[in-house]
């Protein structure tokens, strides 16, 4: 047999093992909104796993591998959770401020700074450890600060910050 032949055959078997989801190194930090989420998260892949294991020999073994990996994955994260409370200050951004920002062209946007498993960037939920999220954490109202883009660098106004 061609040694070509042994190596399509651990990569056949490998490919049916899913990828593990990298954890993020950075603290947990999540909005109860974010903790509900990943609670919620957590419940419904219980679900679909029990659902998964009742059909005993029926059941889709890569679904019920990819549903450990994801269970895994996210009991990590609800138990490293440190969930952050409501933002009280319109003066100072935090984990769940809503923010709205002008760039040098005078172009507003408005963001809420979120937990890592909670942000959605076309929603405006920003992960408060990205580039946008780290440079507006901690600003006050008014305040110019420095977006360190990887299209490159720009300085953004604080305009307004709001609690949600």
């Amino acid at each position: 047999m061609s040694r070509a032949f042994v190596n399509e055959d651990n990569a056949a078997a490998q490919a049916d093992q899913p990828v593990e989801r990298q954890v993020s190194t950075q603290p947990n930090y999540v909005t109860p909104a974010g903790f509900a989420q990943l609670q919620a998260k957590v419940a419904e892949l219980q679900q679909q796993h029990g659902e998964q294991l009742a059909k005993g020999e029926q059941a889709d073994k890569q679904r019920l591998a990819d549903l450990e990996r994801d269970l895994r994955y996210f009991n990590q994260r609800l138990q490293s959770a440190q969930v952050v409370p409501a933002p009280r200050s319109t003066q100072k951004v935090q984990i769940g401020s809503r923010v709205t920002f002008a760039d040098e062209q005078d172009t507003e946007r408005t963001v809420q700074l979120v937990g890592e498993d909670q942000a959605d960037a076309p929603a405006g939920l920003i992960n408060w450890g990205s580039p946008l999220g780290r440079a507006l954490l901690g600003a006050q109202l008014g305040d110019e600060v420095l977006w360190q883009r990887p299209a490159g660098n720009q300085t953004i106004e604080i305009l307004r910050i709001e609690t949600v």
